[in-house]
């Protein structure tokens, strides 16, 4: 089957009823994108998949042939990081760390959805990404943000 993740095309040989995350990590071998439960409850895995925020653990291989999957490697680089990425490091959002990828990937979400979300809008939009270190304030703080330096204030 055929799927595009971060821009670049992959031809994937895999049982029809694997897992995206494995595909990722395993076949393709993008590690930023974490497993987390399994069951598409903590937000670990978040992926963008045709531009919708998924949860790539819960996402058969067989049911997205031709998608185009973004992926956190996907949205910036050590050299060029993303505002949201930046925005991130700024507000020292990270602890352990595990959960951030799927966290950003929200955001990136949110922040392509509503220039200037509001503390109910952030957290809506993040409820699904559980942080076991409890970084949710400087979460918000970072989105925040960010959101500002991508309306240029």
């Amino acid at each position: 089957m055929q799927l595009t993740v971060n821009g670049t095309p992959h031809q994937i040989t895999a049982d029809p009823q694997t897992p995206l995350l494995w595909v990722l990590r395993d076949v393709i071998g993008l590690t930023g994108t974490k497993y987390g439960c399994g069951v598409g409850q903590c937000g670990a895995c978040t992926v963008h998949v045709n531009g919708q925020t998924m949860r790539s653990c819960s996402l058969q291989i067989g049911d997205l042939e031709g998608a185009e999957v973004t992926t956190i490697e996907g949205i910036g680089t050590p050299a060029t990081l993303s505002v949201i990425q930046q925005a991130w490091i700024d507000n020292q959002v990270a602890q352990c760390g595990y959960c951030q990828s799927g966290q950003i990937m929200s955001a990136v979400s949110l922040l392509q959805a509503t220039t200037r979300p509001t503390d109910a809008d952030i957290d809506a939009a993040m409820s699904g990404n559980l942080c076991r270190c409890g970084t949710y304030p400087r979460i918000r703080a970072a989105i925040h943000d960010a959101a500002r330096r991508l309306q240029g204030a």
